[in-house]
């Protein structure tokens, strides 16, 4: 799993899963380019400096992923700082959880933008990139919420979903030039977004993982770090359940 020489771009990195993923694929000797946006300093100076440790090259950028012209500006800037683009992580996410009577069009709007709107956007703005160089590994992080749904959600699990169907569209597309493209689902991964949680409602959903344990974001950076390398280089389209064989 070596990606000496390779450049990754994680998009909301500065914590969780992202950094989790940005400090792997580093390991494996990845130069990191990550984009944050609601980060504070501190935890932006935080992934930078555990990253700088590793002795790669590491840049952060503030990007708005669901905006395409600052993420475009954010694709030309990396590929002009780092001399290449090989691996694409995006992993911004946010949630706006409600039920569907409570719901708004902004919470809906909100999520489907920064979840959805911003995968198409780095891919987009990444594809001319990929084309050239006739190589790239697109990894999309999306949930198994978006492949079963979850009451309380219809805004975070139509967006993973469509995330799911983002992916296989343009692995169908992308394969012939060499450029990989799948998709991570995690399930109960302990992070900010479930701190929140009660230690009760944590033990609860425990119970119902066959591997009774929680995920960590290390064991979703593992598998990105596979997908990421050479390994895997005849997988392309595919969903790999990260949730301990929760929805099984």
């Amino acid at each position: 799993m070596n990606l000496q020489g390779k450049t990754v771009l994680i998009t909301g990195a500065s914590r969780g899963i992202g950094r989790a993923i940005a400090l792997k694929l580093a390991t494996a000797g990845g130069n990191i380019a990550f984009t944050y946006l609601g980060s504070s300093q501190a935890e932006i100076k935080e992934t930078e400096d555990a990253l700088q440790q590793l002795d790669i090259k590491v840049k952060g950028f503030y990007s708005d992923a669901s905006d395409f012209s600052s993420t475009e500006q954010v694709i030309n800037d990396v590929v002009q700082e780092f001399g290449s683009l090989d691996i694409l992580v995006n992993n911004a996410g946010i949630t706006r959880d409600n039920l569907l009577l409570r719901m708004t069009e902004q919470d809906w709007y909100d999520v489907l933008n920064v979840n959805l709107n911003a995968a198409f956007n780095t891919v987009k703005a990444s594809i001319k990139t990929f084309l050239k160089q006739r190589s790239g590994s697109i990894i999309n992080i999306s949930s198994i919420v978006g492949i079963r749904g979850n009451a309380g959600q219809a805004n975070y699990a139509a967006s993973k979903a469509g995330i799911i169907g983002f992916t296989k569209s343009i692995a169908l597309e992308l394969g012939s030039r060499n450029i990989r493209a799948n998709v991570i689902a995690p399930g109960f991964i302990v992070t900010d977004m479930t701190n929140h949680l009660t230690e009760s409602l944590q033990e609860t959903w425990k119970k119902t993982i066959p591997l009774n344990r929680v995920g960590l974001p290390e064991d979703v950076a593992n598998c990105a770090l596979f997908l990421a390398s050479d390994l895997s280089s005849y997988i392309t389209g595919q969903v790999i359940q990260v949730d301990g064989g929760l929805l099984t």
